[in-house]
């Protein structure tokens, strides 16, 4: 297996972090992740009390092995029990994304905590490296959940590993071991996978939401902001959302302007989520989804891309 500046800080077995997935992955898919040999997180939700950041990370501990925590820094001014209680508990990884990191960075470092930060363009990364995070994430347009769409992670990860002096990550589309492989042949310290994880059973993915999942096809995604406007989260306007396209979205989206008033649609949304009605719900996934066809054990799939060793020493033949 190859050594990078990733396994040798964590003691991981994959140079791999499973990326925390606010609403989908929790303690136990960390725990999971991190127990197979590569580093899990868990997201934070915007709305989450300290208290239940102490709970998941509990959970994640319980692997023994290293894990992460991922904060959203947009979020952290309305909820400062998130930042006392990732503190308290001391993961080995805090990812802080999305808005102003230097209020944060410093004392996550301080408390002896690894910092990472996504970023969706190459100044973007450079800010981070700015504010002192120790790991730079380029995360391409690809990519499930929240983040930036300009850059294509291939050639956004080109430019950030010649823009920046810290390490780096690849995120966005590394859903395999060829994936992983093909990220650290061009220089990254490792891979950062969500999508790839959406199909395990240690998610807290509804069955409905899964079984919609596993039949997405590679062209079964759709960006942008619709679902957050319908629910009236301050997301930043540059961070839109990837999520399998639906009638919903369809429905509003160029029109969020109008669905930012509509409070029918807002109840909606409200009530297909309580339903579990993903024609109007929604499933964040990334554009890899069509290479998640089975549910399997977080391990498995670990497992699968632990193949990176094989594929990466093709090169090493004479």
């Amino acid at each position: 297996m190859p050594r990078t500046w990733l396994t040798d800080r964590f003691g991981l077995d994959v140079p791999l972090v499973g990326a925390p997935m606010a609403g989908v992955g929790d303690g136990r898919l960390a725990a999971a992740v991190s127990a197979a040999g590569a580093l899990g997180m868990f997201g934070v939700p915007a709305n989450a009390p300290g208290s239940w950041v102490a709970e998941q990370a509990a959970v994640a501990a319980g692997s023994g092995r290293p894990y992460g925590i991922g904060l959203m820094a947009w979020a952290l001014p309305d909820s400062p029990g998130q930042l006392d209680a990732v503190l308290a508990a001391r993961p080995a990884l805090v990812s802080v994304s999305y808005g102003d990191l230097a209020p944060y960075v410093e004392p996550l470092r301080g408390a002896g905590i690894t910092v990472a930060a996504q970023a969706g363009t190459t100044e973007e990364a450079l800010a981070a490296e700015r504010a002192g995070v120790d790991v730079v994430v380029a995360r391409g347009g690809e990519g499930g959940g929240h983040g930036r769409d300009e850059v294509a992670t291939l050639p956004l990860l080109q430019s950030v590993l010649d823009a920046v002096n810290v390490p780096v990550l690849a995120a966005g589309g590394v859903a395999t071991a060829r994936g992983l492989a093909a990220v650290l042949a061009a220089g990254a310290e490792g891979g950062w996978a969500g999508t790839a994880f959406l199909g395990c059973a240690e998610t807290t993915l509804a069955g409905p939401a899964r079984a919609r999942l596993l039949a997405a096809g590679e062209t079964g995604t759709a960006y942008g902001r619709v679902f957050d406007v319908a629910q009236r989260l301050a997301w930043p306007p540059e961070y839109g959302g990837r999520a399998l396209r639906n009638a919903f979205f369809d429905r509003w989206h160029g029109r969020e302007e109008e669905l930012g008033e509509d409070e029918g649609a807002r109840a909606e949304l409200t009530a297909a989520r309580r339903d579990g009605d993903y024609d109007t719900a929604y499933v964040y996934a990334g554009q890899a989804v069509g290479l998640v066809r089975h549910e399997r054990p977080a391990a498995e799939v670990v497992a699968g891309f632990a193949a990176v060793d094989e594929l990466l020493s093709r090169f090493a033949r004479p």
